[in-house]
């Protein structure tokens, strides 16, 4: 098949994924770029890639360009995913 005629396939948003605190400190990295339309594919795609933030996530606050997401919620292109864990002291 021609390059002309190749069947374009739809792309995944980029997404940042930025970790904070414990979630920096289990992924051994500040932050990675991952594709997905959902918080839920986004998360999971960082917890393949980073099996030690796992047990971070099952606990930590997600946010979407600065506001907190649940699961379902879609992530628009470009969008930047931070992962707070709970954080303990006062």
């Amino acid at each position: 098949m021609s390059p002309d005629h190749a069947e374009e396939r739809p792309r995944q948003p980029a997404v940042t994924v930025r970790y904070w605190a414990g979630a920096r400190a289990a992924a051994g990295v500040g932050e990675d770029v991952v594709t997905g339309s959902s918080v839920r594919e986004v998360t999971a795609a960082v917890a393949a890639r980073r099996p030690a933030l796992l047990p971070v996530l099952a606990v930590a606050t997600l946010l979407v360009d600065g506001v907190r997401r649940g699961l379902d919620d879609l992530v628009e292109p470009g969008a930047v995913l931070e992962v707070l864990p709970p954080f303990a002291g006062g």
